[in-house]
């Protein structure tokens, strides 16, 4: 056999392992960053799944009438501000009537938790036929007692280094070994705002309050995106401005996120004097970072409609508005859809912004209108992870568990309507 052709077998043997060789390569990478994301979110979940689970203890509370209502008229903003804390002390007293010192009585009053008492006036008010009655309920646990049972105490430390003492952890074994203690379903985390107190806490203010700032970033972004986009795609010149235009463009999509922080804290704050701390200066800070990536998009989607479609329309007679509204806009619509989607992902992720314009506030209640005052799930999460309590801990670690499943579902929408009304030529 001739030298060149041994020579060319060789050649073609070494870039096929070459090739084999890049292609385990590609895998091995692919695996390794797999392996990393599954890593990330076990430790989340490890670490958050225990809170859709909150500690509960049962109690016999007397509705106390002379105490409660000795008018008895009823009123409900009474009922609702009326001092319900004897009510717990006697019952926690006829459980445990062993403690008889002053400090253990504080001490035992603190395995319930606080939001027990506001429990209490929430149902009065609902029902004022309670008052008189005698009613067996289950009420919060304090978050330290939740955490000894969900077994995130650890009782072999010295009892000066816990914050739950030995006589806590007797009561609460008592109550466990009598059934008057179990874990619930927490509703709470699901159907409340933030609270001082870990076991109060819910992320139901900060998921709305995220909510109405993509729904004000959505209004504004979409359509001037889309726009701009139209426009400079289909009917701007190419000129020296235009060019500046689109230069610009790519450059603020690569802008840190805390810079518009700084332009709506100088501008919708400082200058037209918008509410603080509220979804609607959000959704325009938000729209403002999340427009160069949406024209981005949309360009690259109008760019790759054929051109003879639009030749085609313009041929039978079609305006070039018509054209673009009629043809070229609609079979571009799934990559505009999908960047517009993946745009405000990143949107509902981002939290520096946020912070700059106020939405970092302790926010109990729920906001009802885009000019409430409100945080995000992001800037919960920010919170949550800087308090010092260690019930915080758990909560942290669900409410990115929520975050995620929610860009997951964004994410998985846009391929979704991608593969839905995306057309081959």
């Amino acid at each position: 056999m001739p030298d060149y052709a041994l020579n060319t077998s060789e050649n073609t043997r070494r870039r096929h392992i070459k090739e084999v060789r890049f292609q385990w390569v590609g895998r091995i990478a692919i695996l390794i960053s797999l392996g990393f994301l599954a890593l990330m979110f076990i430790a989340i979940s490890v670490r958050g799944y225990s809170v859709f689970e909150q500690t509960h203890i049962q109690l016999d509370i007397f509705f106390d009438e002379a105490h409660l209502d000795p008018s008895g008229a009823r009123d409900p903003e009474m009922l609702l501000i009326a001092d319900y804390k004897p009510l717990l002390t006697t019952a926690l007293q006829r459980r445990f009537r062993e403690v008889q010192e002053r400090r253990e009585k504080r001490r035992l009053y603190k395995i319930l938790s606080r939001g027990a008492v506001f429990a209490l006036g929430e149902m009065v008010q609902k029902n004022p036929n309670l008052i008189g009655t005698s009613q067996r309920l289950w009420l919060p646990a304090s978050a330290e007692v939740d955490l000894y049972m969900k077994g995130k105490v650890d009782v072999s430390l010295e009892e000066e280094l816990r914050r739950l003492k030995n006589k806590e952890i007797n009561w609460v074994n008592q109550l466990k070994a009598q059934g008057q203690i179990k874990k619930k379903f927490n509703t709470r985390f699901f159907t409340k705002g933030d609270s001082r107190e870990p076991e109060l806490s819910g992320i139901l203010g900060a998921v709305i309050g995220s909510a109405f700032s993509l729904l004000v970033c959505f209004t504004i972004a979409f359509p001037l995106g889309l726009l701009t986009a139209i426009y400079l795609e289909d009917f701007a010149k190419k000129t020296l401005l235009t060019d500046l235009i689109e230069i610009n463009i790519n450059n603020l999509a690569a802008v840190p996120s805390i810079v518009f922080g700084l332009l709506g804290l100088s501008i919708f704050l400082g200058v037209f004097h918008l509410p603080r701390s509220t979804p609607l200066v959000g959704g325009m800070v938000l729209a403002l970072m999340t427009l160069p990536t949406i024209i981005i998009a949309a360009r690259a989607s109008l760019r790759s409609v054929p051109n003879t479609i639009r030749e085609a329309a313009l041929g039978l007679g079609a305006s070039k508005v018509q054209t673009t509204f009629h043809h070229t806009v609609p079979l571009a619509m799934p990559g505009i859809l999908t960047g517009t989607i993946l745009g405000m992902a990143g949107a509902l992720g981002e939290t520096a912004p946020l912070l700059m314009i106020g939405m970092v506030a302790f926010i109990v209640d729920v906001p009802q209108g885009i000019t409430d005052v409100a945080t995000s799930l992001p800037v919960q999460i920010f919170l949550w992870a800087d308090s010092p309590e260690k019930g915080f801990v758990e909560r942290t670690a669900a409410a990115i568990m929520v975050l995620l499943s929610f860009l997951v579902l964004m994410n998985l929408l846009a391929v979704f309507l991608r593969k839905k009304l995306q057309r081959q030529w």
